[in-house]
Order: structure tokens, then sequence, then C-alpha cells
């Protein structure tokens, strides 16, 4: 099973392909930095969806450059801001959730998003925020607090958040398509918490899409084969319209 470990420090960018360098920036702002990644054979007169990815706990922006690749190297221009809160250890960074740190988080996400607006051509209507652990709680609660700014959102591995009331826009959530991938060994998101959201789901009358993996608690490579997949299904227009898709036995 060919899984990428997210938990470890992200290889250097020059390790890469000349071609794919050419298409590769990280910022160094110190406000609000954060990494840039802009498809292969970049067309500046198409409107690329744009992915912003929320990386997992002791990681930083550099993880975008690990992730996006395995998702599509052509599809999407990608961006990745870093984490709102340093690590304890000094080893990365992390996501506070904390009613007086949300607001940090949710602006280095919308500075982020601007960045990248600001040198690729990217579609305003089709960015699609996405995150690994507590990176994809955090992707949840931005999401469903500015349901009108997001094309999707999308959680490997990240419990829906708890408190803060994160269906306050039930209504504009409903339009909200999420995705969420589960590890069946997973023990930072068990599969009785899953079931559990289910029920939440199937109440509050959300378009969510649940598959589980067998893994624990990291990125399986195919979690991201289908995570594109259901992306593009969105912007092409072809994904289904009917109500959530339930699958908790092994996907792919």
């Amino acid at each position: 099973m060919n899984r990428l470990q997210l938990l470890a420090q992200a290889p250097e960018t020059t390790s890469q392909t000349d071609e794919q360098l050419e298409h590769v920036g990280l910022t160094t702002a110190p406000d609000a930095p954060h990494g840039l990644f802009a498809p292969l054979h970049y067309e500046p007169k198409y409107a690329y969806p744009l992915l912003v990815w929320l990386h997992g706990p002791n990681g930083d922006e550099h993880e975008l450059f690990r992730v996006v690749p395995e998702i599509s190297m052509r599809n999407y221009v990608g961006v990745g801001p870093r984490g709102n809160r340093p690590m304890d250890d000094a080893r990365g960074y992390g996501w506070d959730d904390a009613d007086e740190n949300l607001s940090v988080a949710e602006q280095h996400v919308f500075d982020a998003i601007e960045a990248a607006s600001g040198r690729y051509n990217v579609a305003a209507n089709r960015v699609f925020l996405a995150g690994f652990a507590a990176g994809g709680t955090m992707a949840f609660r931005i999401g469903l607090r500015n349901p009108d700014c997001f094309a999707g959102v999308m959680s490997i591995g990240g419990p829906f958040p708890l408190g803060g009331a994160p269906l306050g826009q039930l209504s504009d959530a409903r339009r909200l398509p999420l995705f969420i991938a589960q590890g069946r060994e997973s023990q930072d998101y068990p599969i009785e918490l899953a079931c559990q959201e289910l029920r939440l789901f199937h109440t509050a009358g959300l378009g969510v899409t649940v598959r589980q993996y067998p893994c624990g608690d990291e990125v399986d490579t195919q979690m991201l084969k289908d995570m594109d997949t259901w992306i593009m299904e969105h912007v092409t227009g072809t994904a289904s319209a009917e109500h959530p898709t339930y699958f908790l036995g092994d996907a792919g």
C-alpha cells in the first residue's frame, strides 16, 4: 500500500524536476507564510480550480508540495497556509480553533487564497478547501463559517468540529459538498466517531461523501486520487445531485 507519511518533514523542493520547479513558489512573508503550487504546463488564459491545503500536526506550508502532486500535477493551482499555532516543541505548526484563535486561522486561509489568485488565474467559484487531521477539522470549521466562499470541503482523518456552532449557517451549509476520508485503523478518528457523525449529517441534511480506507492515521494515496475524482466531478458538473454517499467499506 503506497502511503504518504505526512507527519514527517517534507522534502526540499530541489528534489523535484526542473520542469516542476518552474511552477513552484514558496512565499516567505512573516505575517502569512504559505506555499504556492501551479500545475505543469500552466495556461494563463484558463481559470484553474484552487486547492487550499491545511497541513497536519507538526507540519507547515511545505506539506503542500508532497500532497498536490499526488492529487494531480495538472488540474489545480494549490496553496498551503501555515497553521496558526506553533507546536510546543518548535517542530512545525498546528491549528487552534479556539474562539480567540479561529479568526487568525481564517485570515491565514483567505490571505493565502488572495495570494494565489493574485499570482495565477484562479476560478473564484472553484475554490476547494482540504486538510489532514487537525487541518481537516479546521477546513470544516472555516468552510462551514464561509459556505459561499468554497465549492467543496474535504477532510482526511480530521473529525467534524465540536462546539462553536459549526452548523450555525445550516441552510447554506446544505449546499456545500463535503468529502471525508476515514482510516479503518485510525486512533485519532475511529470508526465509532465517524458513525456518530453520519447520524448528525443525516439529521442536518448535509451533502457528504464518506469513505473508509485500509489504513490508520496517515494519508493513503488512494484517498488523494479519490479527492481528485470528487473535485473534478464538481468542477465539470457531473457530480451526483443525489443525497449523501456513505461508503464505510474499504474504498479503492
